[in-house]
């Protein structure tokens, strides 16, 4: 691929403001040109650079809602020129036509003049509809960042050493991933390449023989099974692993639709790395045609995956799945609603880092609980659940039981295993009839130290009724350190890794200070959220949360970054879509 810059000198945007343009381009395996244009704001770059104090920003990879987003139940009026008689929701709205997909850069340094102000916008062209996902789940020195979109298969490779403007370093395209189609969530190893998990099956319907002679007969696009791929620097395919083991899978947990000609629940979404243990661990969430991509209800609850794999990396051009891991039922389930089975939609992983801990976490989106295991390394891990969701919407004051379809979303360890981080949407009243309250949205600190410090032996199993709503009663079981209430629908989020140091630059640590969170998930499947992006202060020696006040919308002077606005450093494009994010320091201001 051969990288292009262009300077633009400094237009008017909408509100007026002096915007400078910075585009950078290469050419695709197709041919064509892919690019990247920085829309930033000069005034607000000044301001955000200036003084002593060196910068933080937040990063947000972020999609523009337009007209293919109506299949939500609140449709929001949208600046454009398409209007539209949506028959079935009893309203007529002007929305967008498509605009461009953008990642957001955010003066993230508190006390800043500038703190909570989107000094840059980052549009990607040519393709439109990326639906941006997610990124890696933290960021190091030297890491590019890479960047999915769900709906066009491509992944984006950013180079973002010179924040506040950032470089396109990579593109890949559908036709270089033709194992796995609908890329989810990424993870950047130590030598700077990283892995991605392809949620759906191969591109085209049928047989896919990959490099190292396997065969995966796959259901097409979105389908079954999927994958994980290798990239290098440049988004360059390295290597596609295949998720699917070639055995039959369990065919009363997994569907799929069509019918495989082997049944699988391969559909990986969340993904984390212990290279030390030569260990990775995903998560099988779901058939995405059926759920992300189709905005009509799914015809079965066993489109959702019950499934965990643990891969050996040993070779990381060649990773290898050691084991597929269903994790168990709990008090909850229920055979008439199997959806609400804790095991249900297994959406992410997480991994412990200390060389003392083998252990991994799992949680599930439409199952509301949290699951452990004590070491990756064991040729068949043991999984058990240690938290209920509905334990933590207690101690919010909600009476959600039964719990399920909560919409967990984001689950991280700290970097030093004390605490274990949770993201929950929150389920809307009246899903399981006229007397349901539905329960919140909010993000949860779980004190996990006595857990971690049984060892291969733990204790805690959430097997009773009491244990739903009461937490585990066995003594090493995790503890709420803390939680914090977030309106809007949080999906996702990411660890402040950064502590600015006395010689005046960052530097990465151990102890969390700052949670960022997003409240979107994906319009089309009808769970929105408010498009809000929020900052969360934990205080990493009692694990206690409190909302950052002080990160204010710029328009609103509220709390939070609202998406939802009329004008970008882009233009008037209206409201856009935040899902994932990231905590980022220039080159020249990190040691």
């Amino acid at each position: 691929m051969s990288v292009a810059a262009l300077v633009v000198p400094a237009t008017q945007a909408a509100s007026g403001a002096g915007i400078d343009q910075l585009v950078s381009s290469l050419t695709g395996a197709d041919g064509k040109t892919y690019s990247v244009t920085n829309h930033l704001d000069r005034q607000l770059a000044n301001t955000a650079t200036s003084g002593a104090k060196r910068k933080e920003w937040l990063l947000v990879w972020a999609g523009d809602e337009n007209i293919a987003d109506t299949a939500v139940k609140t449709v929001k009026g949208l600046p454009g020129g398409l209007s539209v008689d949506l028959g079935g929701l009893g309203k007529t709205v002007t929305d967008a036509l498509p605009g461009p997909d953008f990642l957001a850069v955010i003066d993230a340094t508190k006390g800043s003049p500038s703190y909570g102000k989107v000094v840059n916008t980052v549009t990607v062209g040519p393709l439109v509809e990326n639906e941006p996902h997610h990124m890696q789940y933290i960021w190091h020195k030297g890491d590019k960042i890479y960047a999915g979109g769900l709906f066009s298969a491509a992944t984006y490779v950013f180079d973002v050493k010179k924040l506040p403007e950032v470089s396109i370093s990579g593109i890949s395209l559908p036709t270089q991933t033709l194992g796995g189609s609908v890329p989810d969530a990424y993870w950047v190893l130590k030598d700077g390449t990283a892995y991605g998990t392809y949620m759906g099956g191969p591109v085209v319907p049928g047989p896919y023989i990959y490099p190292n002679g396997k065969t995966a007969i796959g259901n097409g696009f979105a389908g079954s099974p999927g994958e994980v791929v290798h990239f290098d620097q440049q988004g360059k395919v390295l290597t596609q692993a295949p998720a699917a083991t070639g055995q039959s899978e369990d065919a009363s947990q997994c569907l799929d639709l069509p019918t495989t000609v082997t049944t699988t629940c391969a559909n990986p979404h969340g993904i984390q790395v212990r290279e030390d243990l030569n260990r990775m661990v995903t998560s099988d969430y779901a058939e995405p045609r059926n759920i992300i991509l189709d905005p009509v209800k799914a015809p079965s609850p066993f489109l959702r995956r019950p499934t965990v794999r643990i891969w050996d990396i040993s070779d990381r051009n060649h990773p290898r799945v050691t084991s597929v891991d269903y994790l168990p039922k709990g008090p909850r389930s229920n055979p008439d609603d199997p959806l609400r089975n804790e095991n249900r939609a297994v959406m992410e992983t997480t991994v412990t880092n200390l060389p003392n801990h083998k252990g991994a976490f799992a949680e599930t989106m439409s199952g509301g609980a949290i699951f452990y295991t004590p070491d990756i390394t064991a040729p068949q891990p043991k999984w058990r659940e240690v938290f209920d969701d509905t334990t933590a919407a207690a101690a919010l004051g909600s009476s959600q039981f039964p719990a399920g379809n909560d919409g967990g979303g984001w689950v991280q360890t700290s970097l030093d295993d004390k605490y274990l981080y949770h993201a929950v949407i929150g389920r809307p009243a009246g899903i399981y009839g006229a007397s349901d309250p539905g329960s919140p949205g909010y993000v949860v600190s779980l004190n996990i130290e006595k857990l971690l410090a049984s060892g291969n032996n733990p204790k805690v199993s959430i097997d009773t009724a009491d244990e739903i709503t009461g937490g585990g009663n066995e003594s090493d079981a995790p503890t709420i350190a803390g939680i914090q209430k977030i309106d809007g629908g949080p999906h996702w989020g990411t660890l402040d890794n950064f502590t600015l140091g006395s010689d005046g630059y960052y530097h990465e640590t151990d102890q969390t200070t700052r949670i960022a969170t997003s409240n979107y998930f994906v319009a089309r499947t009808g769970i929105d959220g408010n498009h809000k992006v929020c900052i969360v202060n934990s205080n990493p020696k009692t694990g206690s949360l409190s909302l950052d006040a002080s990160f204010r919308d710029e328009n609103e002077g509220t709390p939070c970054v609202d998406f939802n606005r009329v004008s970008w450093p882009h233009g008037k494009l209206g409201n856009a879509k935040p899902h994932s994010e990231l905590f980022v320091v220039a080159d020249a201001d990190l040691k």
